[in-house]
């Protein structure tokens, strides 16, 4: 055993095992490397699938970070290469490919985990160990197998010690010995079983199938059965637990080896040995993991892959009794409100409460499942028309319309159901399940709180709107998006003071698209966060290099989206960016409307308060078009007014359409506010601002905006204007 052991390496240095990254993209394999490195492992590279074969050929490793959409060779064929040629190394992978069906392949092809790009770096570097703490626990497992294995050859007849019930029968089934577990066990005295036939402790149930195992060998053909029972414990204290029962029969020595094996019928069956594992455990394990599996460990509901399954069913149920059915799709319509204002946890306590309500409104035989997020479904089979789906659609409605009570706080949220009817709305699991979905987003768009049926006639709208969601969660990875730069003009010296960052799309297809076709998507899909982050760097990286070049006073203006701004780390955050780019902060202006500060005045005063301690300015962007109460601007440190573009048009030949900018101007003036004019156009409407005292002005009258490079330009030849 000793000579064994020296064999068996049952350790993996965490901080030496070395690990893959395959990318095609240089720059993110340089990062990931570096992080790692930090981290104390021995990292190698690969860039692109090819190479990343050709390396994991070579030399051996155990950890590959695999990104999925490449070029040459997608991370799907790398793993089945891997897979070919028999790589024992965990993989994860690291991909902006976020679809259900890259996801699914790349678990189903062994994959440990999935991190999205761009990952956080701590949970990346708590995913690798992870995965690496599994390969050890993995290999330590093998090998504890091989040594048991092992063990059970020299040391079967040591009984007395043994994990399991082991026993011995007479030709008629009595037990004649059984070692010491069976107490520990089961609650029996040896002494109670011997002589006793071997049914007694059999459950009435498998009493049939253990007669199976304990019969003659001749008769059966086999000399070794193994069968899983559920054994009686001592009395009624004790539950039922489950064994795995094995038995070996016992030949007379007295017929010779060669007689035996020549004359099967000489052979006399004098006993029986055996054993009983307590496999109780390993089953309620495996029942969990099979629970795990089909529900939501949360609410305990089932989960996306058990609902499909039922509605499957339920289809084929439907196709044959000619039943209706229906499918409704519902979405909590405040309830990141209440998970970004109260925390995680209470969000997690809403969702088991509404799971709660939202059973009491079944019907024996539907389902209710949670599909993820915020998100439930729910099965309505044997339905027998549209008014009983409604008459469920509204009972749901109104339940979910009274407050909850989460802690000390009590909170509204309501919900958007959309309902699709069999064969009305699709024949298949697919397609009931995308146009309830569809029907759902239709009841967003119109106002929130309300159900509707799906019709043909979203078809149209909806795939278009899918099409471009589709492009857009592409269009980060496939570097589509542009930041252009809007000059900001100081009004009293015509120099270019500042520039506002703006974004673009340039679609593959469809060439420029401008952000009022798709940022109103991206904020409802919660891609806006990650687009306004990329922006962020973006701008920071590329005004840094103006600023570094010899303007130093240009100011960079970024907009914020409310899922920005509302995060509760927004702040910390903010500075971590600045501190990456070596920003100036006081060459940051941010812009936020008046509907964002007022969703949280308290809390925004606290964070805009910061900011500008730190040295950024705050601007209020299309000022004048959201909240009329103006006592927000005592009460926060706000350092600009942006006249929204609306009331600039106004001005034309006669002062008094140009009110409202009067006012506006006026009241910052007397504020010591600074005030920026949006979207001049023409001659006279400068000429009237600039009369007014306007500080600053914007837009098309000095060109619309630009890319990087020609902005520089533009800023290069006002300086020298100037100078000369």
């Amino acid at each position: 055993m000793k000579a064994d052991n020296k064999n068996i390496d049952l350790s993996i240095n965490l901080n030496r095992a070395r690990l893959l990254i395959v990318d095609d993209e240089e720059r993110l394999l340089t990062s990931l490397k570096e992080l790692l490195i930090a981290n104390h492992y021995q990292v190698d590279t690969a860039l692109g699938g090819k190479n990343s074969c050709i390396q994991l050929m070579k030399q051996q490793y155990d950890l590959v970070l695999l990104d999925l959409r490449m070029g040459d060779f997608s991370g799907h064929q790398v793993m089945d290469f891997m897979s070919e040629h028999q790589i024992n190394a965990a993989t994860i992978v690291v991909s902006g490919e976020s679809t259900f069906s890259a996801v699914s392949k790349a678990l189903r092809r062994g994959a440990y985990d999935y991190l999205k790009k761009p990952y956080v770096p701590e949970e990346l570097l708590a995913t690798v160990e992870n995965a690496l703490q599994k390969k050890l626990l993995e290999k330590a497992h093998n090998a504890m197998q091989i040594r048991l294995k092992k063990s059970e050859e020299l040391h079967r007849y040591i009984v007395n010690s043994s994990p399991d019930i082991v026993f011995m029968l007479d030709k008629e089934g009595r037990f004649t010995f059984i070692n010491n577990k069976v107490e520990s066990v089961l609650g029996y005295h040896k002494r109670e079983l011997l002589g006793q036939h071997y049914e007694v402790i059999i459950n009435d149930k498998d009493a049939e199938r253990a007669g199976y195992i304990f019969k003659d060998s001749e008769q059966s053909g086999r000399t070794t059965r193994t069968l899983e029972l559920h054994l009686k414990s001592r009395g009624d204290s004790r539950a039922q637990r489950y064994f795995e029962v094995t038995v070996f029969p016992i030949e007379s020595s007295s017929v010779t080896g060669k007689q035996s094996a020549n004359n099967r019928s000489l052979r006399q069956l004098i006993g029986t040995y055996g054993t009983a594992r307590d496999i109780t455990e390993r089953k309620e394990a495996e029942d969990f993991i099979n629970f795990q599996a089909y529900h939501d460990l949360l609410t305990r509901l089932p989960n996306r892959a058990l609902f499909k399954d039922r509605l499957s069913l339920a289809i084929t149920h439907a196709k044959r009794n000619t039943h209706g059915l229906a499918v409704m799709f519902l979405d909590l319509d405040r309830f990141k409100i209440v998970n970004d204002t109260l925390g995680h946890a209470m969000g997690d306590r809403l969702l088991q409460s509404v799971s709660m309500r939202l059973e009491n409104c079944l019907r024996e035989g539907d389902t209710l499942s949670r599909f993820g997020g915020d998100e439930f479904t729910l099965l309505l089979p044997d339905i027998s028309s549209k008014e009983c789906a409604r008459k469920i659609a509204r009972k749901v409605i109104n339940v979910l319309k009274e407050p909850f009570m989460l802690g000390e706080h009590e909170v509204f949220v309501g919900v958007s159901v959309g309902i699709a009817m069999y064969e009305e709305a699709g024949k298949s699991v697919e397609q009931l399940i995308q146009n309830a979905d569809i029907a759902m987003y239709h009841v967003k768009r119109r106002g929130k709180d309300g159900y509707q049926f799906y019709s043909d006639t979203m078809n149209v709208t909806c795939s278009n709107r899918l099409k471009i969601e589709r492009d857009m969660r592409n269009a980060l990875d496939n570097k589509e998006f542009r930041v252009y730069y809007q000059p900001q003009i100081n009004a009293a010296t015509d120099g270019i003071i500042g520039v506002e960052a703006l974004i673009r799309w340039h679609h593959p297809e469809r060439g420029i698209i401008y952000p009022s076709e798709f940022i109103p998507l991206a904020e409802e899909t919660k891609l806006i966060v990650d687009i306004s982050e990329w922006v962020l760097k973006t701008a920071c990286a590329e005004v840094k290099s103006w600023i570094t070049a010899g303007h130093e006073n240009i100011r960079l203006a970024v907009n914020f989206s409310p899922s920005q701004v509302e995060h509760p780390r927004f702040v910390s955050m903010l500075f971590k960016q600045l501190e990456e780019y070596d920003f100036p902060p006081e060459n940051l202006e941010i812009e936020l409307t008046e509907n964002v500060i007022m969703n949280d005045l308290e809390h925004m005063i606290q964070k805009l308060s910061k900011l500008a301690d730190h040295g950024i300015t705050i601007a209020i962007d299309d000022f004048g078009t959201g909240y009329s109460s103006l006592n927000y601007l005592h009460k926060l440190p706000i350092h600009t007014l942006k006249v929204d573009q609306s009331f600039v048009h106004d001005i034309q030949s006669s002062e008094n359409e140009a009110c409202i900018v009067n006012a506006i101007v006026a009241m910052a003036h007397g504020l010591k506010l600074n005030i920026v004019a949006e979207g001049v156009e023409t001659a006279s409407q400068l000429e009237y601002l600039k009369s007014l005292g306007c500080h600053e002005i914007q837009g098309f009258f000095f060109g619309k905006a630009r890319p990087a490079d020609e902005t520089i330009q533009l800023i290069n030849r006002n300086v020298q204007s100037k100078a000369s």
